[in-house]
């Protein structure tokens, strides 16, 4: 069994049986049905080779910006709390290579590729800092971009996501290498991709996925615990981490102490979505809502 980290296990356990079902009556409205008020500026910008789309949503406060998860886009991950964030700040949410609106090019997909892609991206319109929220997949893109450029990132919100490969339930990396692009088709991941994309071929994007995955490390302990920014750490309660990951991914945060003392709470957070997994979490849209911009508006005590 080939030694990979939640991402691909994101990818194939969306897939079994009754999962994509689920994930259909819970989606964010498609491009043509969603509620837009007022419209997003939309475009493109051209990064390494890349004619990546983004879409800017409200205004004001430190711009909070949005990376969706495998075989999806901005707002098949996103689309049930977009607004709602942007009812107080200004958010950016991005399809990277391949995914969405943005067609692929002709390199391998990595995390480290895209995480520099949406370093570019910020650079090229002008943004100097932002808090980033990730899920599944756009979590590992939201660790490596906090980890690699630190002074970039305000505060940072993983979703859905463990750091090491032995954060995930036991048994459900199994069989990952058998998988193939068909057992996606009809899903509303395949579904999504064909409508938005514009050089559609979801053979290629699997494959290169699949690709993609094996070459993902984890994340030493180490680089974990010298974040520098505070984090909002989010999981269903039968999501792909386990919860005893969870809990030493927060403590190695700072988290899990006894916080009614003069030093008070931790500057990080961990919030378990009750009655979610790694399919439902992003649209528990009445506790994000509560949460996220809660840990964005609290004002920081400088570290020490």
């Amino acid at each position: 069994m080939r030694r990979r980290t939640f991402i691909a296990a994101a990818t194939a356990t969306v897939v079994a049986p009754g999962l994509a079902e689920t994930q259909a009556q819970t989606q964010a409205p498609s491009t043509e049905e969603r509620p837009m008020s007022p419209a997003p500026t939309t475009g493109h910008v051209d990064v390494n080779g890349a004619h990546m789309y983004y879409e800017s949503h409200g205004e004001g406060g430190t711009p909070l910006v949005l990376l969706h998860g495998a075989f999806s886009s901005i707002y098949n991950s996103f689309g049930t709390i977009i607004e709602g964030l942007a009812a107080t700040r200004r958010v950016i949410g991005f399809d990277y290579q391949g995914h969405g609106r943005t067609a692929d090019i002709d390199r391998p997909m990595s995390i480290e590729a895209i995480a520099a892609d949406i370093v570019a991206a910020l650079d090229e319109l002008g943004i100097d800092k932002a808090d980033v929220l990730g899920y599944s997949t756009g979590a590992a893109i939201a660790l490596r971009i906090a980890i690699a450029h630190p002074e970039q990132v305000r505060k940072l919100i993983p979703m859905s996501a463990t750091y090491r490969l032995d954060g995930i339930h036991p048994g459900l990396m199994e069989g990952l290498g058998e998988m193939d692009a068909s057992m996606m088709y009809g899903s509303p991941w395949h579904s999504n991709y064909l409508e938005l994309n514009p050089e559609p071929d979801f053979d290629r994007l699997f494959a290169k996925k699949t690709e993609m995955d094996k070459g993902i490390k984890d994340i030493p302990d180490e680089e974990i615990s010298g974040l520098t920014q505070p984090v909002l750490l989010i999981a269903g309660d039968s999501d792909l981490p386990t919860i005893e990951h969870l809990a030493k991914f927060f403590r190695l945060l700072g988290g899990g102490i006894f916080g009614d003392t003069p030093a008070g709470l931790p500057r990080s957070q961990l919030a378990i979505l009750p009655g979610a997994s790694h399919v439902t979490a992003p649209f528990q849209s009445e506790v994000l809502l509560a949460i996220i911009p809660a840990f964005l508006d609290r004002e920081e005590k400088p570290a020490t």
